[in-house]
């Protein structure tokens, strides 16, 4: 039997959908949600691209089956976003010109807001954070002064 009963909670909006055992968590949000946020580039784990949260754990989706997911918390960018106003991240990363393409801000997003709630600096997710994406459009400043103005702020308040 091919089919499986996926039940999974993205962005606090709990689903329930029948899907092939082989459906990547990618596509299963891409397609099956229309949560379209999600950019899958590489489909090797390499690009980072496709990074979500999997229960507060940044996970390459496109390695990740959408049946690995059932009975988990998953969210992606467009959870970000409260009554359509921006993260604080998502601020910095628009007014440090972090994004071009856009392409790879997603999974960004998605990786520096689980480094943030885990409590890393800047420094970390300027490195080590950051280390696991590709940006073909930014040579990464934009991203890492958004990462400074962010960090910055939070040590403000």
């Amino acid at each position: 039997m091919n089919d499986w009963d996926v039940r999974v909670t993205v962005n606090g909006v709990p689903h329930r959908r029948t899907t092939q055992a082989r459906t990547l968590l990618s596509d299963f949000l891409r397609h099956e949600l229309g949560l379209t946020g999600t950019h899958v580039g590489c489909e090797q784990g390499a690009c980072g691209s496709c990074t979500v949260l999997v229960d507060g754990e940044p996970v390459r989706s496109c390695l990740m089956f959408a049946v690995q997911a059932d009975g988990q918390q998953v969210e992606t960018v467009e959870g970000l976003a409260g009554d359509a106003e921006l993260s604080g991240l998502q601020d910095a990363m628009m007014r440090e010109h972090g994004l071009q393409c856009g392409f790879c801000t997603p999974g960004v997003l998605m990786t520096l807001t689980a480094a943030e709630r885990a409590g890393c600096s800047a420094e970390e997710a300027a490195g080590p954070q950051l280390g696991g994406h590709t940006c073909r459009c930014t040579g990464y400043a934009g991203i890492r002064a958004a990462i400074e103005r962010h960090w910055s702020r939070r040590k403000d308040s």
